[in-house]
C-alpha cells in the first residue's frame, strides 16, 4: 500500500512540473489623465518587475487615457526605457484611446498594440498654469514676446521628444511630427497602416498570440519572446498611488483644497482668490444677513472662482460643471434657510432688553400706593403707580426709566401675555 501512494504522489509531482515551471506576464492597467499618481504606480511596478526572481516574460499596459502632465508622461517613458523586461502598452478596451501624453507612452514602448475602434494622437503639448503662463504653442502671435519664445521651445523640445522615440522603436517618425505641431489623430487601422503601432489584436489573448516569437529591443539587447501559456499576473496600485491619484483629480482638489493636489496641478490663483472671497461673502452673509445681497455676491464670485480655478485647455484639468452646480446649489439652500430665519426673526418682535418689557405682566410685591416694589423676571424692580395695589396684584409695565418701571393695573378681563415671567406662569 506504501509503495502505491508513493507512486501516485510521484505522478502527481510530475504533472505539477509544468504549471511550476510556467512563466508570467504582469498586467498593470491606467485609465484616466496621467498624472504624479499614476507615473509612480507605473515607475514602481517596471521597478519591482526587474528585481522579480524569476523575472516576468512582459509587462502589459492597457492604456486608456485623454492625455496628462508632461512631467508625469516623461518619468513613465524614462521608467519604459530603461526596463530590462519587454513593455507592451495596449490601447484597450474598444473606444479606448492614447491622447496626447498616451501617445508619447506608446512610440516609447517596446510593442505598441492596440484594439479596434480605438484611437491615437492630439500630441500638441499645451502650457498650464497660472495666470501669466505662455499660450498653447499653436497660439498665432502678432508680436514676439517671452510667452511666444517660450512656447516656441516647448514645442520644439516635443517634436525632438517624440522624434527620438520613433528612431528608437523605428516607428513613423513623420507622423509624430503632425500629432505633435497638427495634433492629427489616427484609428488603430490607420496607426497600423502608417507604422505607428506593431499590432492590432482583438483582446488580451489574441496579443499574447501575436507576440509569441516577436523580437524587441531592450538596453541589454534584443530579446525573442515566448507569450504562449503565460500566467497573468495582475498588478494593482497600492494605497499612496491610489491616494496621490484621487487628490490630483480637481474634482477632489476642489472639494479639499488640498494643498499638495493644488502644487501638482495647473492653479489658477485668480480662480482661488474669486472662490475664497465667494465663501467669505457667503460667511458673511450667514452671520451678518443683508437679505440675499452679499449672498448674490458671493455665489458669484463662488461659480466663477470654480469655472477658472485650474488654467487648462485640456477639459482632464478642469472641475466638472455637476459638481460646480452641486456646491453652488447648496451654498443657495443654505442662504435661503438664513434668510427664513432672519425674516421669522423679525417679524417675530423683540422680547429681551427694557424694550421688550413694556406690555408685560409684573406681580406687586406687598401693599402700596404711589411707589413701592414689583416683580418681573425673577427682579425685585422699583415701581410707581397713579391708583393703590395690593400685595399679589398683577400689573402691566408702562415705561422703563432707568432702573424705576411705571406700572398699572392689568384689566382683569385681559389675559396676561405669553411673554409673562416665570412667577407669573407658577
Amino acid at each position: 500500500m506504501t509503495m502505491w501512494r508513493c507512486l501516485v504522489c510521484w505522478l502527481w509531482w510530475l504533472s505539477c512540473l509544468p504549471a511550476w515551471g510556467q512563466g508570467s506576464y504582469w498586467q498593470l492597467q491606467v485609465q484616466g489623465a496621467i498624472g504624479p499618481g499614476v507615473a509612480l504606480y507605473v515607475s514602481e511596478e517596471l521597478a519591482a518587475a526587474a528585481r522579480a526572481e524569476p523575472r516576468p516574460e512582459l509587462v502589459l499596459l492597457l492604456l486608456d487615457t485623454p492625455g496628462g502632465l508632461s512631467e508625469s508622461m516623461r518619468s513613465i517613458n524614462q521608467a519604459i526605457l530603461a526596463s530590462p523586461v519587454p513593455v507592451v502598452t495596449y490601447v484597450a478596451p474598444q473606444g479606448a484611446r492614447a491622447a496626447s501624453a498616451g501617445t508619447y507612452i506608446l512610440y516609447a514602448s517596446h510593442v505598441a498594440a492596440m484594439a479596434p475602434a480605438t484611437h491615437l494622437g492630439a500630441a500638441t503639448p499645451v502650457m498650464i498654469g497660472p495666470p501669466g503662463s505662455p499660450p498653447p504653442a499653436d497660439t498665432p502671435a502678432k508680436t514676439p514676446s517671452q510667452a511666444d519664445t517660450l512656447a516656441h521651445k516647448q514645442l520644439n523640445d516635443a517634436l525632438a521628444y517624440i522624434h527620438s522615440l520613433a528612431q528608437l522603436r523605428g516607428r513613423n517618425a513623420q507622423w509624430a511630427e503632425r500629432a505633435v505641431r497638427d495634433a492629427a489623430t489616427l484609428t488603430a487601422e490607420q496607426a497600423l497602416a502608417e507604422g505607428v503601432i506593431d499590432l492590432i489584436a482583438q483582446d488580451v489573448p489574441d496579443l499574447l498570440r501575436q507576440l509569441d516569437g516577436r523580437t524587441v529591443l531592450l538596453a541589454e539587447g534584443t530579446r525573442r519572446l515566448a507569450s504562449q501559456e503565460l500566467v497573468p499576473r495582475l498588478r494593482h496600485p497600492d494605497w499612496r498611488m491610489q491616494f496621490l491619484t484621487a487628490i490630483s483629480d480637481p474634482n477632489i482638489a476642489y472639494l479639499l483644497l488640498g494643498l499638495y493636489a493644488l502644487q501638482l496641478l495647473p492653479l489658477n490663483y485668480t480662480g482661488l482668490a474669486l472662490l475664497l472671497l465667494g465663501l467669505v461673502l457667503l460667511v458673511v452673509e450667514a452671520l451678518l444677513p443683508s437679505f440675499g445681497l452679499v449672498g448674490v455676491g458671493g455665489l458669484l464670485a463662488f461659480v466663477l472662482g470654480s469655472v477658472l480655478l485650474f488654467d487648462s485647455a485640456d477639459a482632464v484639468y478642469r472641475v466638472a460643471w455637476p459638481l460646480i452646480a452641486a456646491c453652488a446649489a447648496s451654498a443657495v439652500l443654505l442662504m435661503l434657510v438664513v434668510l427664513r430665519m432672519v425674516w421669522r426673526q423679525r417679524r417675530g418682535g423683540l422680547v429681551s432688553g427694557t424694550d421688550g418689557m413694556l406690555g408685560q405682566p409684573a406681580r406687586v410685591l406687598g401693599t402700596w400706593q404711589d411707589e413701592g416694589r414689583v416683580q418681573w423676571g425673577g427682579e425685585s424692580w422699583q415701581a410707581r403707580c397713579a391708583v393703590p395695589l395690593r400685595a399679589g396684584q398683577r400689573v402691566r409695565i408702562l415705561a422703563v426709566e432707568g432702573l424705576r418701571l411705571t406700572v398699572a393695573p392689568w384689566p382683569e378681563a385681559e389675559p396676561p401675555s405669553h411673554h409673562s415671567s416665570d412667577e407669573e406662569r407658577r
